[in-house]
């Protein structure tokens, strides 16, 4: 590893000493697991970024902080798919414990049904309502509308994108980029001109993505796998 290259990186992107302390630390555990599998981060694949996160729930890692570091270190040492892979896993991650409630403009009669049933994070969220009919069979199951139940699984998807979750994922539902196939049809800056705009229109509070966010964001749902039917 460049460890001084990426040091000075992470000074240049303003992280704190503390971060580029730990940040430094993550990727030495990385190269590591690599060299055992006979590869350098170089030679690393996304194969092994998922490999890698299995190993460290065995081993009782802080697995999602390891991955902020990998993608970090991607993205000193440019390497798109491997910066947006982490990027992904990174989302995948903090959903298994993403609190439905925490989204904004939710109905919290609605949530506390579907707690009841023991879904309550965005990842159960979309585990049982990835098709129509699993909406449907769960509108019956709890008296939920489907128009809601399928509201919850957008929010819940576009909470795969890492940043992506209280705030974001509620605006981008308003302004009518509520699936991860319509925010990748968007140029990245247009999207961040209509957003301020319905920003303003709107008065929505919040602010629109900043330009490298919006790059992230559309890169993002171009990359993600398709896993919801609508």
């Amino acid at each position: 590893m460049d460890e001084m290259g990426f040091i000075e990186f992470m000074r240049k992107s303003k992280l704190s000493e503390r971060a580029v302390k730990r940040y430094v630390g993550y990727m030495k555990i990385f190269e590591d697991y690599l060299l055992k599998q006979g590869k350098s981060l170089e030679q690393a694949t996304p194969e092994d970024l998922g490999d890698f996160v299995n190993w460290g729930r065995r081993e009782s890692k802080k697995v999602p902080q390891h991955m902020w570091a990998i993608r970090t270190y991607y993205e000193y040492k440019p390497n798109e798919l491997m910066f947006n892979v982490a990027r992904e896993l990174i989302g995948t991650l903090y959903m298994e414990t993403y609190r439905l409630k925490a989204f904004r403009g939710i109905k919290t009669e609605s949530v506390e049904k579907l707690a009841l049933r023991g879904i309550t994070t965005a990842k159960q969220m979309l585990d049982v309502g990835k098709t129509k009919l699993e909406r449907e069979n769960l509108a019956k199951e709890t008296g939920i509308p489907a128009e809601y139940i399928l509201e919850l699984v957008k929010l819940s998807n576009l909470a795969r994108i890492p940043g992506v979750k209280a705030i974001r994922a509620r605006l981008y539902y308003d302004a009518g980029l509520d699936t991860l196939e319509k925010i990748a049809k968007w140029d990245p800056e247009e999207m961040r001109e209509m957003l301020k705009e319905f920003i303003k229109k709107n008065d929505f509070n919040s602010v629109a993505p900043l330009p490298k966010e919006a790059r992230m964001t559309v890169t993002l749902a171009k990359h993600l796998p398709k896993i919801v039917e609508y």
